[in-house]
């Protein structure tokens, strides 16, 4: 087989692999969430369908492929069809510029389990990652509801205004790696993690990440308490289903882009293997976003934006201000 062909074919398993595993890995995320805000809160949780419940999975997924799909008399039929497409498209779009294990050789060639190695990956994923916002400000303005249009300008709102705390607490990363690829990013972290060298940049990032994947405490656009279901209130079937696989994959393509940034990507950890260490430490930051589920209460949106311009965004400036005068 020439290289070229080897390429080709290599690019579009690569593709269909990443889609597969995470929207599978996105179903076990649902089970997963529900387990563990079950034994925290001292609930059942998925118990009856299968052993331990495991079978919950495949009976919300029947579920969901045979719900009537209602599309509200006066909604705007386009944009309301295909808003959940973006939230599923742009999570998974995000991944491309993602290592997500070591090279390795496989038939005489070295496979190397990222899509796309750009020089600009960092860059790319916050981009990509950010035209997710564009699914419940659709779904909202499109679904003819006042609890979802609330929802719609409250995720501009929220999500607009943390994109600027996750790229500015990223910067100070940037001027020490000098470059924005995440391989290098990784590569640079051989000889420490860089959440030592900068734990206000890995604390600011992580809590945007939380307003960006929609999470307790700090989400907006679908709060059960204030909002109905928000943005999603007149969704029903595969549709409704679709924001939520872009909401668990953007998770875990979240947890999997802080391992490589900040707790030392795929690098082996002591004795056990890179590729082994990258999943057990993005296993741990997913957990957490389930942690806090349980254990915070939602903010209201004066209280989260108030702490998004009045703490973290000083913050975020006077880390870069500071990293900038340790390297000069």
């Amino acid at each position: 087989m020439s290289d070229s062909t080897f390429y080709i074919v290599e690019t579009v398993i690569k593709s269909l692999l990443i889609v597969a595993v995470l929207a599978s890995l996105a179903g076990l995320a649902t089970y997963a969430e529900r387990k563990v805000l079950a034994a925290m809160q001292r609930r059942v949780g998925p118990s009856m369908v299968g052993p331990a419940g495991i079978l919950q999975i495949v009976a919300d997924m029947i579920k969901l492929f045979t719900k009537e799909d209602i599309v509200p008399q006066h909604a705007n039929k386009f944009i309301f069809l295909i808003a959940p497409l973006i939230a599923a498209v742009g999570a998974f779009a995000s991944l491309a510029p993602v290592p997500f294990l070591p090279e390795f050789e496989l038939f005489g060639h070295t496979v190397r389990p990222i899509l796309a190695d750009i020089n600009v990956g960092l860059l790319y994923f916050l981009g990509v990652a950010s035209v997710c916002v564009y699914s419940p400000l659709l779904a909202g303005l499109a679904s003819y509801n006042k609890y979802s249009l609330i929802a719609a300008a409250r995720a501009v709102m929220s999500l607009v205004s943390f994109e600027i705390i996750s790229g500015i607490s990223l910067l100070s990363v940037i001027m020490m790696v000098g470059s924005l690829s995440l391989i290098d990013i990784n590569n640079y972290q051989s000889e420490g993690w860089l959440v030592f060298k900068q734990p206000l940049a890995f604390l600011l990032f992580w809590m945007a990440t939380f307003v960006e994947c929609n999470r307790t405490p700090f989400s907006l656009t679908e709060n059960e308490t204030e909002l109905v279901a928000g943005f999603g209130t007149e969704y029903s079937g595969m549709r409704w289903g679709m924001f939520f696989i872009g909401e668990y994959t953007s998770m875990l393509a979240s947890s999997i882009v802080i391992v490589l940034i900040f707790l030392g990507g795929f690098n082996p950890l002591w004795i056990i293997p890179g590729a082994l260490a990258l999943i057990l430490k993005a296993s741990v930051i997913f957990f957490f976003f389930l942690w806090t589920r349980a254990a915070w209460p939602h903010l209201r949106a004066d209280q989260l934006m108030g702490f998004c311009y009045k703490v973290l965004l000083p913050l975020a400036l006077a880390n870069v201000l500071v990293t900038g005068f340790v390297l000069i």
